[in-house]
C-alpha cells in the first residue's frame, strides 16, 4: 500500500518537473526571440529639416548641441511677439514648460500678454551669440531686441536672456527665464 501511494507521489512530482522545464524551454526561447527582435529592431530618428546633423537624445543627460538647438527656437518663439499672435504665442511657450514651472511661468506670460493686448506694440529678436551649460542645463542667449509701434522701430537694445531648463526621463522641459544685466564691455575685452 505505501509503495502505491510513494509511486503515485513520484508520477505526481515527475509530471510537475516537465511542465515546468518546458515551461522553462517555452520562456527561454522567448527571451531569446524578444532579445533578437530588440537588437535587430530599426532605429528611429526624427529628422528636423533645420537640424545641421543628426541628434540622439539619451537619459544619461542633454548633449549641448541639442540644448543649443531647443533654446534657439525657444528664445525666436518667446521673445518675437505681435498683440496679433499673443494667444498662439503664450500655448507655444506652455507647451515647452516644465510642469512644476507651469503655474509661474503662466503668470508671467499672462501678464506680459495682458500689457500687450490692444497695443500695437511689436517685439523683434535677432540672436547675435549664445552659449549652454549642459550640466547646469542653462543657456544664455545675446542679441538685438527692437521694439516697434505700427511700422517704426522706437527701440533697439542689446539684450541677454538666461533660460532655465530640466531634464526628466527623455524631456527637456523650460523652468525659467530672465532677462540678464548687460555685460562690461571692458570685461569682454579683458
Amino acid at each position: 500500500m505505501f509503495s502505491d501511494i510513494s509511486h503515485e507521489r513520484q508520477q505526481s512530482l515527475l509530471r510537475q518537473r516537465n511542465l515546468f522545464a518546458l515551461t522553462s524551454a517555452g520562456l527561454g526561447l522567448a527571451l531569446v526571440v524578444a532579445g533578437s527582435l530588440a537588437a535587430t529592431r530599426d532605429r528611429e530618428v526624427v529628422l528636423v529639416p533645420t537640424v545641421p546633423k543628426q541628434l540622439t537624445v539619451s537619459s544619461a543627460g542633454v548633449e549641448a548641441d541639442y540644448l543649443e538647438l531647443v533654446t534657439r527656437d525657444a528664445a525666436l518663439v518667446l521673445l518675437n511677439r505681435s498683440p496679433e499672435g499673443l494667444d498662439y504665442w503664450m500655448n507655444e511657450i506652455l507647451k515647452l514648460a516644465d510642469p512644476p514651472s507651469y503655474g509661474r511661468l503662466k503668470a508671467e506670460l499672462v501678464r506680459i500678454v495682458e500689457e500687450q493686448r490692444g497695443s500695437d506694440v511689436t517685439q523683434a529678436f535677432v540672436i547675435r551669440s549664445m552659449s549652454v551649460d549642459p550640466k547646469a542645463l542653462t543657456s544664455d542667449v545675446t542679441g538685438t531686441l527692437k521694439t516697434f509701434v505700427g511700422a517704426q522701430v522706437i527701440a533697439s537694445d542689446e539684450r541677454r536672456f538666461r533660460f532655465s531648463w530640466t531634464y526628466r526621463g527623455l524631456r527637456l522641459a523650460l523652468a525659467g527665464f530672465a532677462q540678464l544685466p548687460p555685460q562690461d564691455k571692458s570685461k569682454e575685452a579683458q
